[in-house]
C-alpha cells in the first residue's frame, strides 16, 4: 500500500512511504527540532530520519538509511538519493552535514559532519568524515575513506584508505555516472508513488 504522509508545517509538501503495517518508517523529533520534506520525495518504510534534517525536492531515502540530525543539522538540496544503508550523521555541536544538489550517496556510505557541494558521486561503502569539503562535480571512488579535512577538489575522483586524487572527471563520467545515477533515483522512486 502506497500513501502519503503529513508532516506538520508543510505545506504543499508531500512525502511517500510504503506501509506494510508492521514497519512503518521513523521521523522522529528531537529536542524539538523536527524533519522537513520538499515536494515529491520518497521516504523507504525501513528508513530512520531524525532530529534537524531538512531536504529538498524529488530526494529519496532508501531501505535501512539513516539520517540523524540529533546533534547538529543535516541540510539537503534537491535531487539527493541516500541509498540503502547508508548513515548520514553529524558532530554534536561541531560539524554539520551540508548536502547540495543532484547527489548520490551510494548503498552502505558513510556521510558524517562534512560539506557535500552540487554533483557529486559517493560511491558505495565509502566513508566522508567530519570538517571535509567534497567540491562540486566530483565522485569519491566506492570503499575511499576520505579523511578529517580532506578538501576534494573540484571535478575530481579520490579514491583509496586515506583517499587520494587519483584522476580527473571527464563530461563523459559526469554525465554516464554523476548525472545518470541522481536522475535514476528520481525515476526508481517514481516507481514506489
Amino acid at each position: 500500500m502506497v500513501r502519503s504522509y503529513p508532516f506538520r508545517h508543510q505545506e504543499r509538501q508531500r512525502c511517500f512511504l510504503i506501509s506494510n503495517k508492521k514497519n512503518d518508517m521513523i521521523v522522529k523529533a528531537v529536542n524539538g527540532k523536527s524533519p522537513s520534506f520538499g515536494e515529491d520525495c520518497f521516504i523507504a518504510e525501513n528508513a530512520t530520519i531524525v532530529g534537524e534534517v531538512s531536504m529538498g525536492n524529488q530526494c529519496s531515502i532508501w531501505f535501512n538509511a539513516v539520517l540523524r540530525g540529533d546533534v547538529h543539522y543535516i541540510k539537503m538540496g534537491d535531487k539527493v538519493n541516500v541509498q540503502d544503508g547508508a548513515v548520514v550523521h553529524c558532530t554534536y555541536q561541531k560539524s554539520t552535514t551540508t548536502i547540495g544538489n543532484n547527489v548520490s550517496i551510494g548503498h552502505n556510505a558513510i556521510v558524517h559532519g562534512c560539506t557535500i557541494e552540487d554533483n557529486v558521486l559517493i560511491g558505495m561503502g565509502a566513508i566522508v568524515m567530519d570538517d571535509c569539503v567534497v567540491a562540486s562535480n566530483s565522485i569519491v571512488a566506492a570503499g575511499a575513506v576520505v579523511t578529517k579535512g580532506t578538501v576534494v577538489e573540484a571535478g575530481t575522483i579520490y579514491a583509496g584508505m586515506p583517499a587520494k586524487k587519483i584522476k580527473e572527471v571527464s563530461s563523459e563520467l559526469s554525465t554516464g555516472e554523476i548525472d545518470r545515477i541522481a536522475n535514476n533515483y528520481v525515476k526508481y522512486s517514481s516507481w514506489f508513488k
